[in-house]
């Protein structure tokens, strides 16, 4: 079963889908600034654009690009910060 999500008045659109693996999203964000919060860990593949993002702890902003990742720990919430539509790839393990 695919599931349709909609964030930040929809600037931030996904699908959500279960494999054997686990749980995943693939979506797009617009451009704005967005804070998640997350339940489990999380493995965000930036498959076209580029997110610049305020990881947990983190005093500076860092940039990922295409084909990069970047790991966010359960019950903690992050920044992003998109210029430019971006598309994405989230696991949840």
């Amino acid at each position: 079963m695919i599931k349709v999500n909609e964030y930040f008045d929809g600037a931030v659109k996904s699908l959500g889908y279960n494999t054997e693996a686990g749980r995943s999203t693939v979506g797009v964000m617009d451009k704005g600034e967005f804070e998640f919060g997350t339940s489990e860990h999380e493995t965000v593949l930036i498959v076209e654009g580029e997110l610049t993002v305020l990881l947990p702890g983190a005093q500076e902003w860092q940039v990922f690009g295409q084909g990069q990742k970047f790991e966010v720990p359960a019950h903690v919430s992050f920044k992003v910060r998109v210029a430019a539509p971006t598309s994405y790839l989230c696991q949840y393990r």
